[in-house]
C-alpha cells in the first residue's frame, strides 16, 4: 500500500463534508463513523426512530465507496438474512457452507438497526466478525473486509448479556430530535436531502492508508496525560473497563492521523469522551475534562471534536467554515432560496454571538461575522 497520508486525509475530509451536507446536527455522527473506520473500531448510536441514524452511515459509505450492508433486526430475523443462505449446491455434496454474496460478511461498512433485537445465534456469529473480522458458520470460515459496523438502538440494553455484547462497540453516540431553533433549517435541508447527489470522494484505500499509520503511531508522549484524564473520570464516578481504556488509544491515534499529525498530542485526546458508555456519564465527562481538553483541534473532524470538548478553537473554525461556504454561494433574486440562505446566515451570526464575546472572538471569526452582517439588510436585525 502506498502511504500518502496528506492526500488520504484531504480526501476523507471532502467525503465527510459531502456526506454531512444537509444532515442537520448529525455532522458529529458522520465524522465519528469515519474516525471509527480509521481506528478499526465499531460504533453504537442511541436515539429515537427517525433521527437520521441510518442516513448518516449510508451517506458516508457512499462518499467513501465502501461496500455497504444495512438491515433492521427483529425478534424473528433469521441468521440467513444477515449472513446469507446455505449454499444448496454445496449442501448436495454434503458440505454445509454459506453463500455470503451481498451479505454482511462481504461488507466494508455495515449498519444494523435495532441491533439488540437479534437472536443469540445472530449475535454470537456477529461477535466473531466484530472481534476478529472472521465469519464462521458450518464449514464456512472466511476473513471479512469489515472496517466498521454501526449498531443502532432506541436505548441501551439493561439485560446483562446484551450489555456485554454492547461493550464490543467502543464508540458511543447519543442523538436526539432536532431542537426548536433549528426547525427551519431541518425543513429546508431535509426537503432537499432526498434529491441531493454526490460522487465518491474518497475510497477504502484512503481509510486503510490512514488506519495503517494510526496503528503504528507512537502514543508515548500522550499516555501520561491520558492516564491523568482517566483518573479524573474515576474521581467523578466514571470507571471504564480495562478493555475500553486500552482501545481508546486507537481512536486517539486515528484522530491525530486524520488531522495530519504524525504523532498524537493533547489536541487529540477528545475521542475519550465517546468511549464513556452512557449519555449521562458523557455529560459528566465533558464537564470534568473541559479545561484539560481546551487544546482540542481537528480540521478534518471539527464537529465531533467540538461536541466532545466544547472547545472554542474548534467551534470558531467550524463557524468560519460555515460562513465561508454560505458566502461563497449567494443565491440570485429574492425568492424562497434567498430567504433560506438569509436564515442560515442569521443562524451563524446568532451562534457566533452566543459562543463568543467581542473580546474573546478570534480575528478570523470576527472578520467572517462582519462579512455576514454586510450581506444582511438591515444589519441591525442580526447585530445582537
Amino acid at each position: 500500500m502506498t502511504l500518502n497520508p496528506s492526500e488520504a486525509s484531504f480526501k476523507l475530509r471532502s467525503a465527510v463534508t459531502a456526506a454531512s451536507r444537509g444532515l442537520v446536527d448529525r455532522e458529529p455522527l458522520v465524522e465519528l463513523v469515519a474516525l471509527s473506520a480509521v481506528a478499526r473500531e465499531h460504533l453504537l448510536v442511541i436515539g429515537p426512530p427517525g433521527t437520521a441514524k441510518s442516513v448518516a452511515v449510508r451517506r458516508i459509505a457512499q462518499a467513501t465507496g465502501g461496500r455497504y450492508f444495512e438491515y433492521l433486526l427483529g425478534r424473528f430475523t433469521e441468521p440467513s438474512e444477515i449472513f446469507g443462505p446455505v449454499d444448496l449446491r454445496k449442501l448436495r455434496e454434503g458440505t454445509v457452507e454459506t453463500d455470503v454474496s451481498g451479505m454482511l460478511p462481504e461488507a466494508e461498512i455495515a449498519f444494523l438497526d435495532e441491533i439488540f433485537q437479534g437472536s443469540s445465534a445472530i449475535l454470537n456469529t456477529l461477535l466473531g466478525i466484530l472481534n476478529e473480522r472472521v465469519f464462521r458458520r458450518g464449514h464456512t470460515q472466511l476473513k471479512c473486509p469489515l472496517r466498521i459496523c454501526v449498531g443502532a438502538s432506541n436505548s441501551l440494553p439493561t439485560d446483562e448479556s446484551l450489555a456485554a455484547f454492547a461493550d464490543r462497540f467502543l464508540v458511543r453516540v447519543f442523538v436526539e430530535t432536532i431542537e426548536d431553533p433549528q426547525l427551519e433549517t431541518l425543513l429546508d435541508s431535509g426537503w432537499k436531502l432526498d434529491h441531493s447527489q454526490f460522487s465518491e470522494l474518497a475510497s477504502m484505500n484512503d481509510i486503510d492508508v490512514l488506519a495503517e499509520i494510526a496503528q503504528n503511531a507512537d502514543l508515548s508522549s500522550v499516555r501520561p496525560q491520558l492516564a491523568h484524564l482517566l483518573r479524573i473520570l474515576r474521581r467523578a464516578g466514571i470507571v471504564l473497563s480495562d478493555r475500553r481504556v486500552v482501545k481508546a488509544q486507537s481512536l486517539i491515534a486515528a484522530a491525530a492521523v486524520v488531522a495530519g499529525r504524525s504523532k498524537p498530542s493533547d489536541a487529540d485526546l477528545w475521542p475519550l469522551i465517546y468511549v464513556v458508555p452512557t449519555q449521562e456519564q458523557q455529560e459528566i465527562a465533558r464537564e470534568s475534562l473541559r479545561d484539560l481538553l481546551r487544546h482540542t483541534e481537528n480540521v478534518t473532524l471539527p464537529a465531533a471534536a467540538e461536541d466532545a470538548s466544547a472547545g472554542p478553537l474548534v467551534r470558531a473554525r467550524r463557524l468560519v467554515l460555515s460562513a465561508n461556504e454560505l458566502l461563497a454561494t449567494p443565491p440570485d433574486g429574492d425568492g424562497e432560496t434567498a430567504q433560506s440562505w438569509r436564515l442560515k446566515l442569521e443562524g451563524v451570526v446568532r451562534e457566533i454571538d452566543a459562543s463568543f464575546t467581542a473580546e474573546a472572538m478570534p480575528p478570523n471569526l470576527s472578520e467572517a461575522r462582519t462579512r455576514i452582517v454586510a450581506h444582511l439588510k438591515p444589519p441591525n436585525e442580526v447585530a445582537n
